[in-house]
Formats: structure tokens, sequence, C-alpha cells
């Protein structure tokens, strides 16, 4: 064995003996696939990721997915051992390392860089947050089309700023995981041929080999979706790992399955029925075994042989080093030439919004026949999309429904380049894989990309791994939900979500707003595009709502408050406080000027966002609902459940306790109870159960 390759042997048995220490001492997590696919991750790490571990945010680097996320210690080792800087002063001490050695000594401890699962932000150079199977391999689909689109919209002549390629490292769960089928399928059809699935195939999951769940062919399967696939035989093979990422480099018209085949703890004595097999440590006696094997000293724990980390740093660390300069003199001779491209990029990056993005925002007049919130929700997105060249997205199957296409001539369709479009185009077409979609769309935004995405507000139930995923990451993801409650009709309670509201506002760090009119959508739209660290859920309706006077109600601007007066003056004690969201607001209204007229003095209260109106001060809030106002009557038609928050447990809530009705609108409106009259009337029994208690 020459030098060299000892001293890869010996840089590759340190990334599993990191990973044993840790498991073991944490008596927590995953040793198995740190151990056998840690020459696949140093053969792509050392010998060709273009990656600047002093600079990890470096916009045209490589970006690596570990998707089997329960092999966290394998990607916090690289970290380490690279030397990866800290970036964020928010959760890190900017200027130094991402992961240091007391970190993967204190692996899944509280404050340690080092969690169970990688967490975006947490520490740097994760590049996404993955666990859940099958979401890390489709977020790094997001990627590569987020790749694709920069460089079909900036890059010119002499000027290759994007070319970087995305890689995942991947396992049996998740093959198995329906996202990953989702996104492969949709990755194969755009010819995404900067994208690298790397998929470990060492045949073991939790219940034991795969083989009682799992026995199709993966390779014909890729290749039915139109993908390159290669194999590598011995996963402890450098060689043979060289020729396959060097097959993917070459490939250029498809994305590339790298099938690497391995054991469990590969490289070390193995026991089929081993304990590091099914997701535990070692235990002790193995532990000793595994390092003998390797050569390790048995007595040694969290050892790092003198000459690994520098050897990391010449390799990895010099040839990143040399890309990113590079990059940042081309960026710079970029800029002078197209110094209105090199701004977007800028803004881009730091996720500002360019001058004049709200310049055509539209002003809907008062109509009593109105629209419904989708189409006005349409209009403001083109509006600004027009102005905003990376604010892009589509919808899985509904973009006419949901009414997300960007329409204007220069917006186009994102497709692999032929007749129906190219890579520069904004609409994006995901077919009906609704959970792809959402991972996808994490990944364009871990771009810095600003995208949308859109389905029905019934189909949140195929999403909620991605969109919880956007909500832990903190990015500002845009996702479209129409067709918001029973008023469906005739689809029925299939199609009639119920409990969904209550769900998104349950999950923390989700945004959610369902606007009351089209002057409620703009201002929405308003809030949305100002965040930088949130994801955030529109619901909208399919059914026309009118368009209230703002003359006679309050300006809809109190949108940006969560909840605001909407109608009764504000500095009068009212009677008894309507509380609404979207589409039943308007019938707080007509019952609130019923109410008028029989003397009842009724305050309508439009709470489009929870989340924001629980992050106002508490003056404002109790301004919006005086305390001492007891008598409250909510309506929605969703789930009643959390509203007792806003009435008390003494206020009426008119919500649904069931599913719905297959039936048109206005029959299941009436069969709901969600009428004008029933407001009113809860209203009055409010009032008179009040007064009682006085």
């Amino acid at each position: 064995m020459t030098a060299a390759a000892q001293l890869d042997q010996l840089c590759i048995n340190t990334l599993r003996t990191l990973s044993i220490d840790a498991v073991q001492q944490a008596q927590s997590g995953h040793p198995g696939t740190p151990m056998d696919a840690a020459p696949t991750a140093y053969c792509l790490w050392q010998r060709f990721l273009r990656y600047d571990p002093q600079n990890p945010d470096w916009p045209n680097r490589d970006r690596f997915v570990l998707s089997s996320g329960h092999a966290s210690m394998l990607l916090y080792g690289l970290l380490y051992l690279c030397g990866v800087k800290a970036l964020s002063p928010s959760y890190e001490q900017a200027g130094g390392v991402a992961v240091t050695l007391d970190d993967i000594k204190r692996f899944r401890q509280a404050g340690s860089r080092c969690t169970g699962h990688p967490e975006y932000g947490w520490t740097s150079g994760v590049e996404t947050t993955t666990g859940p199977l099958g979401q890390g391999v489709a977020t790094s689909v997001g990627m590569a089309i987020a790749e694709r689109w920069l460089a079909a919209t900036y890059n010119r002549p002499g000027y290759d700023l994007f070319e970087h390629r995305v890689y995942a490292l991947c396992g049996d769960g998740d093959m198995m995981e329906g996202i990953s089928s989702e996104a492969a399928s949709l990755a194969g059809h755009l010819q995404l041929a900067k994208l690298c699935w790397i998929y470990d195939d060492n045949h073991i999951s939790i219940e034991g080999s795969t083989r009682i769940a799992f026995t199709e062919d993966v390779a014909v399967r890729f290749l039915g979706y139109g993908w390159n696939v290669t194999r590598v035989a011995d996963a402890n093979d450098l060689e043979q790992l060289t020729r396959a990422y060097n097959t993917f480099l070459d490939t250029h018209d498809r994305p590339t399955l790298i099938i690497v085949q391995s054991h469990i703890g590969y490289g070390a004595p193995h026991k089929q029925d081993s304990k590091e097999a099914h997701g535990e440590p070692l235990g002790a006696e193995e532990v000793r075994l595994a390092k003998e094997f390797y050569g390790w000293d048995p007595d040694t724990r969290f050892h790092v042989p003198d000459g690994v980390p520098e050897y990391f740093q010449e390799q990895i660390g010099r040839r990143g080093a040399k890309l990113r300069a590079a990059w940042e003199q081309l960026f710079a001779a970029y800029r002078k030439q197209y110094p209105d491209l090199a701004e977007q990029i800028d803004r881009m990056q730091r996720r500002d919004l360019p001058a004049g993005w709200d310049s055509a925002l539209p002003v809907f007049p008062a109509d009593a026949k109105g629209m419904a919130t989708r189409d006005a929700s349409g209009k403001v997105l083109n509006a600004i999309a027009a102005k905003m060249p990376w604010l892009l997205g589509g919808a899985a199957d509904l973009a006419p429904s949901t009414k997300t296409r960007l329409s204007f001539e220069f917006a186009g369709d994102f497709q692999a380049p032929g007749e129906t479009g190219d890579y520069r185009g904004r609409n994006f077409h995901y077919g009906v894989r609704e959970h792809a979609m959402c991972a996808i769309t994490n990944g364009l935004s871990l771009s810095n990309l600003r995208p949308y995405a859109a389905s029905f507000l019934v189909f949140t139930d195929y999403c909620r791994g991605a969109l919880r995923l956007a909500a832990m990451m903190e990015i500002p993801v845009i996702t479209i939900w129409t067709h918001d409650s029973i008023s469906m009709g005739e689809d029925g309670p299939t199609h009639q979500p119920v409990e969904h509201l209550a769900s998104l506002r349950a999950m923390p760090g989700m945004l959610v707003l369902r606007p009351a009119d089209a002057n409620e959508v703009v201002e929405a739209w308003r809030v949305i595009m100002q965040l930088k660290d949130r994801p955030v859920c529109l619901v909208l309706t399919r059914q026309a709502l009118a368009t209230l006077d703002r003359t006679c109600y309050a300006p809809a601007s109190g949108v940006a408050r969560g909840a605001y007066v909407l109608a009764g003056a504000p500095d009068h004690k009212p009677d008894v406080l309507l509380l609404a969201t979207g589409s039943e607001v308007a019938l707080c209204i007509a019952a609130y000027e019923q109410l008028k007229l029989e003397g009842i003095n009724a305050r309508v209260v439009s709470m489009p966002s929870w989340e924001l109106f629980e992050s106002q001060g508490r003056d404002y809030r109790d301004s919006v609902l005086p305390p001492e106002i007891t008598a409250r009557v909510a309506v929605e038609a969703a789930s009643s459940f959390g509203w007792e928050r806003y009435t008390g447990f003494g206020g009426s809530i008119l919500g649904l306790d069931s599913f719905g009705l297959s039936a048109p609108m206005k029959v299941v409106a009436q069969h709901f109870g969600f009428e004008p009259a029933h407001v009113a009337a809860a209203a009055r029994e409010q009032v008179a159960r009040h007064a009682l208690k006085k």
C-alpha cells in the first residue's frame, strides 16, 4: 500500500472511530452507517467536492446532503476534520469552527452542535435539516433545480457563475419512502444532470434485513425514471468510487444514481444480529473488536492521529479555497459588466427585496359580488413576480385552480430545454406530487430563491413532513392553499378541509394567513414578502367573497397585526365581539349590520393570522379584544379546536366538529349553520347570558 493510500485509510478509520466513540459515549445513535459509508463520503469530499471549509456558504459550492440523517456522526466527523468555519452569529461563535472535538464528545447532548440528526442553521456546513427519511433526497432535487435556474438566468458567455453539483447520500430507508419516488421521477423528467444520489445499499433497516419488505430492483426503477445508474461493488474501494463519481461528472443529460454495495458497519467484524445493525451503540466489547480490526488502539477514545486534519486541509481545503477565490474574482468582473444582474444576486443572498417590488400592487374597489381570494392572490402574485425575478414556483398539477401561474410574457415554464420551455422558466410543474413539491420548495429556498408551492388545503395532509422541516429550518417558503373550507361543496368530505387550519396553527414557527377579501389578500402578500426567517401558509377561497367597502370599515392594513377591529367603533365599548377569519368574516359583517338595527353594539374582529396577533404587545391585543368583554362569538368553517383561547369557555364557537357534506355550497353552509342569522342568534344569546350575570 502506498503512503497516500495508507493516509487515505487512516482518515477513513478516523471518521469511523469518531462515530463509534461518539455513539458509544452518548449511549444513543447509529454507528453502523457512518462505518460502512465512511469511504464513500471520504472519497467524495477529498477528491471531488467543490467546497471551501473557510467559506461554507459560497454560492457556487457543491451541496452535500446527508439524507440518511441517522448517520449524522459521519457528517460531523467530516465538518470537524475539514475545519469548517462557523458562520451564524445567532447560533454559533462566528469565526470559530462549526464542530469541535468537544461537540463530538457531547454528541446528542444539550448544546452540542452535533445533534441527533443534522439541523440546518444550528451547525454550519449542514445544508438542510434531515432525519425523516426521504426528505433529504427530495430537498436535494430543489437544490439541483435552483442550480439549473440560476445558471440559465444569470450565467453569461465567459461567466459561468453557477455550475455547482448536488450530492445526496441516502440509504434503503430513503429508497422505500414514497417522497423519494416522487422526487426522483420529477428529477429524471427535468434531466437534472448536476444531481447525484449515492445509495448506500447495505440491506439493513431497523427491523432487520430489507429482504422482509424491500426486494425491488432499484436500478431498474431509476432507469425507468430516466436516470443514469452506475454501481460500486465494494464500498471500501476508493478507485471504484472515483470511477463512479467521474461517471457522474461525465453525464450531461440526466441525473445519476450511484449504488454502493456495503454492509452495515462495513470493514469491521460483522454480526447480522449485532446491536449496531438495529440502531443502537455497539457496546464495549464490539467497540474494542472494531478498533482492533482498524489497527486502532482499543484503549483510546476520540483519537485523531497526527496529520489527518492537515490532509483534509491539503485536499478539500486547498482545492475549495482556490475555486472560491477564482469565483469571487469572476464575480467581481461580472459585477462590472452586468451590475444589475449582480445586484439581483446580492439581494438574493441577503434575502432582500428589489426596489419597487410593491409598486404595482392592486387596490380592489368595493364590490358586493367580489372575487375569490384565490383570484385576488393570483393578481397580486403576478404583480410582485413581475418586479422580483427570483420569485417563482408552481402547483401540484393545480395551477389553474390555485391561480398560481405566472402569466406575464417573460415568465416561461421551467423544463429541460425543448419545445415546452427551458431552465429559465419560472412556472414549475410538479405533477401530482404534493409531498415532493414541498420538499423541493425547501431546496429552492435553501438556495436563496423565493419559491412558492400550491395545492388545495386538504392536501396539506400529504405535505406535513416538508412543511414541518421548513418551519424548523426557519426558511421563508411560501405555500398557497386554496379551496379552504366546506364551501368546496359537491366534491364532498374527501376534499373539504376541517382540521387542517388547526393543525397548521399548531406547528411552531409556521405563519398562517386566511384573508377575508381581496384587499386583505394584498396586505397578506405585503406581510409575506417581508418575511426572512419563517414559512407561511396562505389560505384562500374558491368561492367569491364580497370586497368590503373600506370607507365604511377599517382599512385592510390591519392584516399586518394579525387581527384588527374591522367594524364597530374601536373607542366604544361593544356588547359582543364577533371574531372570524376568511370567508366567515362576511357572515359576521352581515350579522353586525342586523344587530346594529336591533340596538346591539357588536364589534367585528377580522383575525387573518393568530400568529401575528399573538406577537403584538398586550396593549394592542387588549384594545382589539377587551378582556372585560366576555360575550364573544367565533366563526370559522373549520374545526373549532383552539378558538377557546379567544372566546373563553363561556363564548360561542360556530365551527365544525364533523367532516363535511357532498352538496351544493349553499346547501352545505345551511346544513352546518354558516349563515348570518345563525351568527346573529349566537350573538344575542351571548349578550343575554352576560346581561344576566351582571
